[in-house]
């Protein structure tokens, strides 16, 4: 079978955040399972020089206002890639998203419309050898590439099958009404019914709505986005879908993200062997100026600094945890508000509290491999990644008891210690109160180290890596395909 994933981003050439370690993962995993999946993406700055065997696979004179080319290449992962080269859209300096000035680009939408017709160009046989069994497209930035789809397919000409994985609702893909005319879209799609959405435009409505399959990143978070609480005001589009709609919970690169291997890390360690983390911790506080004891447990947090991730009660909570000797290291970027009240904290506690503002890849995996636990406060989270390394690492997760954080940890209450299944502590409702308990249960078992040490090695037996979520969308893109309309 034959699959085209159409991205906005894909790890390793371009990432800011967990859509990108899918886009780069769930394909290796697929090609293990006899599947033929390649990834459709647009060429940022610098892309081009990051593939081997670049070859022009498809040109054209006119999209959204200058040429483009398509270039297919690899990845030196072996990912094929399909590099959508647009000067005029994308050659800039700034994010994906974003300009320098730290604001959206004022055509985004015309920047992912283009990803999206390419993509259903590609998927309707526009390069020579190779074309789809079914397109697979991730979030708002592609989601148009359904509505594309759904024009061009005829009863003699069918379009292929589209799945739309929903990575977070929260990001909608909304524009002012006006724009809808540089779209390439005919008038009856919109701005009623489709595309509309509070008086804009939604790129991800037009794909929840001719998408053949949705998807989101676990079986929690599917459940609540269909509710007015969680589901951005899509839940009554979504309800109406509901038939439609799986939860398959992401995976991780468990060969990137293995203590045992890990070239970023100082001491490289396993389940038998985790008292050598012991080493990485006293690197990571060394690193990070805080005081040396091993003594002190050591909570981590990387992430984007935002209240969507419940960062914000960590100031609240801070000075309870070094009351009880504990300390915090923080990696991340995001709200000016958040970082300042953060670096500030720091700066009142040193040698307890270490604050990095920005993202550093090798240092986030020190970070995992120092820590003994990771905090993941989320008001909000379909999946989660960080605290799928904090299993892989023996870095014991503490969450907020939503999306795929509940689906992926299982609380250490006193039954699940006995029988031994715990790996690492849930809290409800997400507010600084059950934070702090959670905390304090940790500080608690942490104070018994061979209890903690029976809880780290449990969390790394969990199967966090690509094979068992392949495997469910590989039965998933067979389903599709069967049912799928034939000329």
């Amino acid at each position: 079978m034959r699959v085209l994933f159409v991205t906005p981003e894909c790890y390793p050439l371009v990432k800011t955040g967990g859509l990108a370690d899918v886009a780069g993962a769930l394909p290796l995993a697929l090609a293990a399972a006899g599947i033929d999946a390649r990834v459709l993406l647009p060429a940022y700055p610098g892309l081009l020089s990051r593939i081997t065997g670049p070859v022009v696979a498809s040109t054209m004179p006119d999209l959204f206002g200058g040429k483009a080319r398509l270039i297919a290449g690899r990845t030196v992962d072996g990912l094929q890639v399909g590099l959508l080269d647009a000067p005029h859209l994308y050659a800039r300096d700034g994010g994906p998203y974003l300009g320098p000035d730290g604001l959206d680009w004022p055509d985004n939408d015309l920047r992912f419309a283009a990803l999206s017709w390419v993509g259903a160009q590609v998927a309707r046989g526009a390069i020579t050898g190779w074309a789809p069994d079914l397109v697979h497209l991730h979030d708002w930035q592609s989601a148009l590439t359904a509505a594309y789809l759904h024009i061009g397919s005829t009863p003699t000409s069918p379009s292929p099958p589209s799945l739309l994985t929903i990575h977070n609702l929260a990001f909608q893909g909304l524009f002012p009404v006006d724009r809808v005319a540089h779209l390439r879209l005919p008038p009856g799609l919109a701005p009623i019914g489709d595309l509309e959405y509070y008086g804009q435009i939604s790129f991800l409505k037009a794909g929840v709505r001719y998408a053949d399959h949705l998807s989101t990143v676990s079986p929690t978070y599917a459940r609540e986005i269909v509710t007015p609480e969680n589901g951005m005001g899509f839940d009554g589009l979504l309800r109406a879908r509901a038939g439609q709609l799986t939860g398959i919970v992401n995976g991780i690169d468990d060969s990137v993200w293995d203590p045992a291997t890990d070239p970023h890390v100082v001491a490289p360690y396993n389940a038998r062997k985790l008292g050598v983390k012991a080493v990485d911790k006293a690197a990571l506080q060394g690193e990070l100026g805080l005081e040396l004891r091993a003594d002190a447990p050591l909570f981590c947090v990387v992430s984007r600094l935002t209240a969507q991730k419940g960062l914000d009660l960590l100031p609240t909570v801070l000075a309870s945890m070094i009351a009880r000797g504990a300390q915090l290291a923080v990696l991340g970027a995001g709200d000016a508000h958040l970082e300042a009240a953060l670096l500030r904290a720091a700066a009142q506690h040193p040698g307890q509290v270490a604050v990095v503002v920005g993202y550093d890849e090798p240092l986030s995996h020190r970070f995992q491999a120092g820590a003994d636990a990771i905090v993941v406060p989320s008001r909000f989270e379909p999946c989660g990644l960080t605290q799928l390394y904090g299993l892989r690492y023996g870095t014991v997760p503490i969450v907020a008891r939503v999306g795929g954080l509940a689906d992926t940890v299982i609380d250490a209450n006193e039954a699940a210690l006995r029988d031994g299944v715990a790996t690492g502590f849930q809290f409800a409702p997400v507010d600084a109160s059950a934070l702090s308990v959670a905390i304090d249960r940790a500080i608690d078992l942490y104070a018994d180290q061979r209890a903690w040490q029976r809880l780290q090695r449990r969390a790394m037996t969990r199967d966090v890596g690509w094979s068992t979520a392949a495997a469910k969308y590989v039965d998933l893109y067979e389903r599709l395909v069967v049912t799928a309309p034939r000329s």
